[in-house]
């Protein structure tokens, strides 16, 4: 019996090295979130302003292409997810779409920030055109990533290395974008904005391309996918029926996103108008790299306490470090710290449900029988970043609308009482109520061992 015992603790042994991925795997993998983020966070964090300011459409009509492109990514996460689901080829089930809709998506993002020489209703037709099919291609993107993670390993510890390493690549990207990107423009422009944001943007998306063709050379899915049983597109939606730990999940990262992208899409006009500082915007998005630590330290936050709570303390210092800025005024000392607050908790907000909703795809599967880790994965991140990023800039454009904003002009003060409001009180609101939200979540956590015995025992 002993002999037995340590032959099984040897087997062990050996499938755990053998689980151990390379570095090359890790970062090839991470940098699918630093190609992502590099163009994603580049079109969400200014598309507003350039739209406004640069490509010279009305805020009115910036508002409803972002408003349009909401509905349309409505339908395109579902249709992504039950698509990757279905999808069967020698390169596995995810990773292919690294290679697919790498060029696609650099190129799209690209002519997102081109400025041709047509009337101002041609332009707005160009400008919902372009910001929609970058849309659809990034949820591609993201809803492969999301559902590659199953497969790359069956190792739990390995997958929590990987989406630690991912999360850290896309937190690179974002910073790359967040503080170099204006600076950038300014440089290669010369006062010519239009030609800064296209050079700029270029040289991101011919990045973000190599990084995406690195990824899908460097990493490989284990799982047999060509073999496996494909499901149906009423069993993809049955998984979400009665999935309420899903469901308030979807729920707390909207929030997330309607506030992170409320305060990132507004930052450059609070820096320019209501402080006089345009170039405080690239400082205060490059000190968003704080996240980096919280992400670090998530692990033994989680040890501590349970991810629900962590969960809700990440969005309660967003929103304390959103009212810290809302009292400091004009005093950029108090600005910069409650930022730092802020992204400290932005920084739990935005990773830990990526390592939740694996817990609600094993719900799914134990309360319907389906188990739709790509269509669960696809709606529950991709959904949730398009709608919730969308309608962080769409709502603040129909609030400085309404306030008179005026691009390129001296500002009146109900205009820069509206840019103060929602750079400030409006993404504090957003992270409170996903935090209040959250309080639903802890009860299912509380379950999540018996449902994994059940589940093993079936």
């Amino acid at each position: 019996m002993a002999m037995m015992q340590r032959r099984l603790e040897i087997k062990n042994n050996v499938a755990s090295n053998a689980s151990k991925l390379s570095l090359k795997r890790v970062l090839a993998f991470a940098s699918t979130d630093t190609a992502g983020n590099l163009l994603y966070c580049t079109l969400t964090s200014y598309i507003m302003y350039f739209y406004t300011d640069v490509f010279g459409i009305s805020i009115a009509a910036t508002g409803m292409i972002l408003l349009i492109a909401r509905i349309v990514d409505a339908l395109d996460a579902p249709i992504w997810g039950v698509i990757i689901d279905h999808t069967r080829t020698k390169w596995g089930q995810s990773r292919p779409y690294w290679l697919w809709l790498s060029i696609p998506f650099g190129a799209s993002v690209f002519i997102a920030f081109l400025v041709p020489d047509l009337s101002t209703s041609a332009k707005t037709i160009y400008a919902l055109v372009t910001y929609i099919l970058a849309g659809i291609i990034y949820t591609g993107i993201s809803a492969s990533m999301s559902s590659a993670l199953p497969n790359l390993t069956y190792d739990s510890d390995e997958r929590v290395r990987l989406n630690s390493w991912r999360s850290n690549g896309g937190m690179i990207g974002y910073l790359i974008t967040a503080s170099f990107a204006l600076p950038l423009v300014d440089f290669f422009g010369k006062g010519n904005d239009k030609l800064g944001f296209s050079i700029t943007v270029g040289i991101f998306a011919v990045a973000a391309v190599l990084l995406l063709l690195f990824a899908f050379s460097g990493t490989r899915e284990i799982s047999n996918t060509q073999k496996a049983k494909s499901i149906s597109i009423r069993e993809s939606f049955r998984a979400v029926k009665g999935n309420w730990p899903w469901i308030t999940l979807v729920l707390v990262f909207i929030f997330y996103w309607l506030g992170n992208t409320a305060r990132a899409s507004t930052v450059i006009y609070y820096s320019e108008y209501n402080l006089g500082n345009k170039n405080l915007a690239s400082i205060l998005n490059g000190l968003v790299v704080v996240q980096m630590v919280s992400i670090t330290v998530l692990p033994y936050l989680v040890k501590r306490f349970i991810k629900s709570h962590t969960q809700i303390i990440g969005l309660s210092l967003a929103a304390l470090g959103q009212i810290i800025i809302g009292f400091a005024g004009s005093n950029i000392t108090m600005i910069i710290i409650g930022w730092t607050v802020a992204s400290l908790g932005t920084g739990i907000a935005v990773t830990l449900p990526f390592a939740m909703l694996s817990d609600t795809v094993d719900y799914g599967e134990w309360k319907n029988g389906v188990r739709a880790s790509g269509f669960l994965t696809a709606v529950g991140i991709s959904f949730c970043i398009k709608l919730g990023a969308g309608l962080g800039s769409f709502i603040p454009s129909l609030i400085l609308g309404a306030a008179g904003y005026v691009a390129n002009a001296e500002q009146t003060s109900q205009s820069l009482a509206a840019i103060k409001f929602c750079f400030t009180w409006l993404p504090a609101i957003f992270f409170a109520v996903g935090a209040i939200i959250m309080f639903k979540y802890i009860k299912y956590e509380k379950n999540e061992s018996k449902i994994r015995q059940e589940l093993e025992a079936r």
